[in-house]
């Protein structure tokens, strides 16, 4: 009777096993010889679960390696700057939408790049001003960063030298230049240790190369006409110009720690936090007065309206978060950081219509 009733235990938890001899003579086997017996559809399900965990938590970690707000940015500049060539929907076609994807997807590569190559050489400061980064945190090794690092960059220029087209390589090569000088650490490198430097790395991939390589790009190389700059270009690179200017002051002013620490003689360090926000906040109510300014001379009603109004409500927002910020209180510093970000995504969807 024991024997059946154990007979029928095994079969309706589903284990899989061998029947022993024993059992297959009738002879009864106490339920301790076979513990060590496993259930092979739990333990399938248990070590599914155990890498599905372990999946998401590397996924996890790539996504903030990739430092998901400057990859924002870049989609959204990318994506932004591509609409000034187009003059009808006339110009919409395979063709382009390929050229579009060919720079949006090596920017995109090239952009992780940088970030992670920052990292790499900044895994001791990130354990004090980003201890969640992957790298200062231990979730990623500095084999695995190295091997992303590598084969972004291997992708982003593979995928410029087939598209042929000499501006994007252009903006491709020197983001790659300046991205290296920028955070690699040998004599002569390493320009995140001078303030002047610094901004003028981040400038100049944000404020020129976005604006005038991706122009070009799409207007000669994908539409095949000549570059003619327009108004909303010439306006996107000078903001722009200001924009990537605050953008590199402040994203000190979080680090201040950090950089004291390991020598990085940055603004924030130098100057003080308070100054530098001050700094910041000035350029930007500044460029946004001249952007209302060069939206209220447009011919076109419905782009005034839309360019006055539109940098008048951000510069609004901007005055009032700058109202209620508080440099003091270090918990607040990184979350004003992303909210200026988010202001230069808003002026992305404002541009087109300059």
């Amino acid at each position: 009777m024991g024997y059946v009733f154990y007979q029928f235990l095994v079969f309706d938890s589903g284990v899989v096993r061998r029947r022993s001899w024993e059992e297959e003579a009738g002879v009864f086997v106490p339920p301790e010889r076979l513990g060590s017996t496993h259930p092979q559809h739990n333990f399938n399900i248990d070590q599914f679960e155990e890498i599905g965990i372990e999946v998401t938590k590397k996924l996890r970690a790539f996504y903030w390696f990739c430092r998901p707000h400057t990859i924002i940015g870049t989609i959204l500049g990318i994506t932004s700057v591509s609409l000034l060539p187009m003059k009808s929907l006339d110009d919409l076609s395979v063709t382009v939408l390929l050229g579009f994807l060919e720079a949006l997807a090596s920017a995109v590569c090239m952009n992780i790049y940088v970030v992670g190559l920052n990292q790499l050489f900044d895994i001791e400061i990130d354990k004090v001003n980003k201890p969640t980064l992957p790298l200062a945190s231990g979730e990623f090794s500095v084999t695995t960063g190295v091997s992303l690092v590598g084969a972004f960059l291997v992708m982003s220029i593979s995928i410029g030298i087939r598209s042929k087209s000499a501006p994007l390589m252009c903006a491709l090569l020197v983001s790659f230049l300046l991205g290296s000088a920028y955070s690699i650490d040998l004599p002569l490198l390493r320009w995140k240790r001078h303030p002047f430097l610094a901004a003028s790395c981040i400038l100049v991939v944000r404020a020129i190369l976005v604006q005038l390589a991706f122009f070009t790009h799409m207007q000669q190389h994908v539409l095949k006409r000549p570059f003619a700059p327009t108004r909303s270009v010439v306006f996107a690179t000078l903001f722009m110009c200001c924009f990537s200017a605050v953008i590199a002051l402040f994203k000190d002013i979080p680090d201040v720690d950090g950089d004291r620490d390991f020598g990085i003689q940055s603004l924030s360090v130098r100057l003080g936090q308070q100054k530098v926000y001050r700094l910041c906040i000035n350029m930007l109510m500044t460029a946004y007065t001249a952007a209302i300014l060069v939206g209220a001379s447009s011919p076109n009603l419905y782009q005034k309206i839309t360019t006055v109004f539109g940098h008048g409500l951000l510069a609004f927002v901007l005055w009032h978060r700058a109202r209620q910020f508080d440099i003091a209180n270090k918990t607040c510093i990184t979350p004003f950081y992303m909210f200026i970000w988010k202001l230069f995504y808003a002026e992305y969807l404002v541009i087109p219509f300059m």
